[in-house]
């Protein structure tokens, strides 16, 4: 059993890493999120409260012929949040022209999610949160720093009733950095550290709380003003933090170069391509009652191509709620990521995307794609397999004032592919090999999940 609740959790949180996610917009981009501001002295505060009802098809994450059988829930959702920063250019007036020594900004959010529908639905309630906050000294000077640190925790069932299996996890982040910009700024170069901590709250998944620490370097030659090459580089060292551990230690090296351009007025690139290799070794501890992982290793390229088109090029001045650019964009990339199945996984993403500003009164996101996850052999039960992801997510919002809007949003997400296929025709991550009392068991991976909510937002 304690495999079982391995492997369905940790593809729970691995596989749908590019899929659609219920996160609010509004948290993930200030674009959506800020409105007018209410200033003080040299900061100003974006307080927002907003309230969500909506349906959730697939609450689980399970496919059809699973048993327990998949399970619909209807959620209200509310979730104040905060953020604080120095002003920015388009408040500081007569200032413009000069950029703060210090430039500060901090945020923070709670998200309570009320759950209706079957008891195993109703108890699975919960809080999610997040703090964040950043510092930049001396921007836009010969020498700068930042420094910035974050806490994120999130709530989320895995395919099994109750609350004492889910799989709640949290992660801690913290890093700084020095950049070089000599001559005006056409060349600069960045080099930082970051370290985090991501734990997970429940049996057996305590087992996968790990450690990771990056070296990280990045830089851009500028030759147009809004054109230039660009390098980034990092060197991570993965290590699990508990000695029964079923995961292998690792580190982790990735180097790309590329350029990004602006064509026209309108039109934009980004070509970014490098190369990947990782060293998985088993974790020092064997002792384990769970099957380990078989370190496998990967060597081989990562890339990275997008053109995005500028719909509209208006951007609001003074003292009004910031939006942004309309734009379509289009891309490719494959990356390679630390996986809790398996050492690794490699994905292969198409994605489009739209969003549209009008005025401040209306915005909308509109964002699709398919991606391949490839995972290499798994144990001596699970050989290699790539399972197929389709994710659509909408939201829109109308404002009828500065301060308060009705906002809409629709997920889709469908998993295709059951798990790995044998040379005996089954198919299916084998969680539970046959013994002399009981049959083998097999996870099927496959699901769809359609999730609709209608809300409402104050926000300054």
């Amino acid at each position: 059993m304690n495999l079982r609740l391995i492997l369905a959790g940790s593809l729970s949180g691995v596989l749908v890493a590019g899929a659609a996610s219920a996160a609010q917009p509004w948290l993930q981009d200030r674009r959506y999120g800020e409105g007018i501001g209410l200033r003080a002295g040299r900061f100003e505060f974006h307080p927002s409260i907003a309230t969500e009802f909506g349906y959730d098809s697939n609450f689980f994450q399970r496919a059809g012929s699973e048993v327990p059988k998949p399970v619909d829930a209807w959620r209200l959702r509310v979730t104040p949040s905060l953020t604080l920063e120095t002003l920015s250019e388009r408040r500081r007036g007569t200032d413009r022209g000069s950029t703060p020594m210090l430039q500060l900004q901090a945020n923070t959010f709670v998200s309570y999610s009320e759950l209706f529908g079957s008891s195993e639905v109703t108890d699975q309630r919960r809080f999610d949160v997040g703090v964040g906050a950043r510092a930049q000294i001396a921007p836009k000077r010969p020498v700068s720093a930042d420094v910035y640190a974050d806490y994120v925790r999130n709530g989320e069932p895995s395919n099994l009733p109750g609350t004492d299996h889910t799989f709640d996890r949290g992660e801690v982040r913290g890093g700084a950095g020095v950049t070089w910009a000599p001559g005006g700024g056409l060349f600069d170069w960045r080099l930082g550290y970051e370290a985090q901590y991501n734990y997970f709250e429940d049996q057996p998944y305590t087992a996968l709380q790990n450690t990771q620490q990056s070296i990280l370097t990045r830089g851009r030659w500028r030759i147009l003003p809004r054109s230039g090459f660009l390098y980034d580089a990092r060197y991570t060292f993965i290590r699990y933090t508990r000695s029964r551990s079923p995961q292998p230690d690792g580190d982790d090296l990735q180097a790309r170069l590329g350029f990004s351009g602006l064509v026209t007025n309108r039109i934009a690139f980004l070509l970014m391509a490098g190369w990947n290799s990782s060293f998985y070794e088993a974790h020092p501890n064997t002792t384990t009652a769970l099957q380990p992982t078989i370190p496998r290793n990967y060597d081989g390229y990562v890339a990275q191509a997008e053109f995005k088109y500028f719909v509209m090029a208006q951007q609001p001045d003074g003292d009004s709620a910031q939006t942004g650019l309309s734009s379509i964009t289009a891309g490719y990339i494959r990356d390679v990521n630390n996986s809790y199945l398996g050492s690794f996984y490699t994905r292969d993403r198409l994605y489009a995307g739209f969003d549209y500003f009008l005025a401040g009164a209306f915005v909308a996101n509109v964002q699709g794609g398919w991606s391949n996850y490839h995972f290499p052999t798994v144990n001596q039960y699970n050989p290699a397999f790539s399972q197929q992801h389709v994710d659509v997510s909408v939201f829109g919002e109308y404002r009828f004032s500065d301060t308060f809007g009705l906002n809409a949003t629709f997920l889709y997400d469908r998993a295709i592919g059951k798990g790995p296929k044998r040379d005996d025709g089954t198919e299916g991550v084998l969680v539970s090999p046959a013994t002399d009392s009981a049959p083998a068991f097999y996870d099927n991976l496959e699901y769809t999940r359609i999730q609709a909510y209608l809300g409402l937002r104050l926000f300054w």
